[in-house]
């Protein structure tokens, strides 16, 4: 059931997505994870407490999210499934942990912005999807940044909830998408993070490894299947360069992405005003275009096919020997 709920889940987000009228009217459900979080940050992440006891809360605020949305989760998916097409139901709430077309969307409207306003557009429109600075970007550094974050966002927005939701269903994809959300809003390395967040971080780079890996297979794939891409510059890149990332897991796509486009990615990027150091990934060109991330669409759509088509043979095989 959690396979067959993983593939309709797949089909209805890349067809419908989530509509922005929705967002406008009652958010998004990792909006709404979001409020939980900021609340158990007011409230356990405390400064006049030292550095080992607000990281004990940190582990205790994570603990209590996951064990509160897994168990909303599982609620809604044994109800839902008690009604006639509950199968389906379920498989509309479990799309909203999925990101395939928003993704998509986002980084295409990156590529727009630069060919219809310029550089300043450009920035504009992937300061949303980066969290780096992006004023003194260039537009080979805002072609690098979509192209790092749909590499990136690959793995942790579409394989990850993916992975976990075919293995949990509804509570394993709304439980990753908790930790993850929690990841991005308290797993930063700041003075009222640095022992609060250690947990989420931690966390996260632990649910993110098989999907990070599983990514940059799909983007090799997809190279193969794809002219003017190249699957064996991505399989280098992989093998060379993904494990000197400073992030245990966005240097497996980023590196696959960046070997199959001939490009090098990431390296030196500023975030906070603050210079941050990092490996290169790939040894190509470092002057991406508009052009580059146009490719770089066309190679995520291809990974996606393969995913969403690996599902559904997964799930024929389920129900042929079920």
């Amino acid at each position: 059931m959690t396979v067959a709920l993983t593939l309709l889940a797949l089909l209805i987000e890349v067809i419908i997505g989530y509509p922005d009228r929705l967002v406008r009217s009652i958010g998004h459900p990792v909006t709404w994870m979001g409020r939980l979080i900021g609340m158990l940050d007011r409230r356990l992440n405390r400064e006049t407490v030292g550095p080992v006891l607000r990281r004990m809360a940190g582990i205790v605020a994570i603990l209590l999210l996951v064990g509160a949305v897994a168990m909303i989760a599982g609620i809604l998916e044994r109800s839902l499934l008690l009604l006639p097409f509950g199968l389906v139901a379920a498989a509309v709430l479990a799309s909203t942990s999925i990101a395939q077309r928003s993704l998509h969307e986002h980084v295409r409207h990156v590529a727009s912005a630069l060919e219809n306003t310029g550089l300043a557009g450009g920035r504009d429109a992937v300061s949303h999807i980066v969290g780096r600075d992006t004023a003194a970007l260039d537009e080979a550094g805002v072609a690098r940044a979509a192209i790092e974050s749909l590499a990136e966002n690959f793995s942790d927005g579409v394989v990850a909830p993916v992975l976990w939701m075919a293995i949990a269903g509804l509570p394993g994809a709304a439980a990753y998408k908790a930790i993850n959300t929690a990841d991005s809003m308290i797993g930063h390395r700041t003075p009222r993070h640095q022992a609060f967040g250690w947990a989420a971080a931690r966390i996260d780079d632990l649910v993110n490894l098989p999907a990070s890996r599983l990514s940059a297979l799909l983007i090799i794939a997809a190279a193969a299947m794809m002219s003017g891409a190249s699957a064996p510059g991505a399989w280098r890149a992989v093998r060379r360069d993904a494990h000197r990332h400073r992030s245990p897991n966005a240097g497996y796509p980023e590196a696959a992405m960046a070997g199959a486009l001939g490009l090098t990615l990431a390296g030196p990027r500023s975030y906070g005003g603050v210079l941050v150091h990092d490996a290169l990934m790939g040894n190509g060109r470092r002057e991406a275009t508009v052009t580059d991330i146009r490719a770089a669409l066309a190679l995520y759509r291809r990974a996606d096919a393969i995913l969403i088509g690996a599902v559904a043979v997964l799930t024929a095989v389920l129900i042929a020997t079920g």
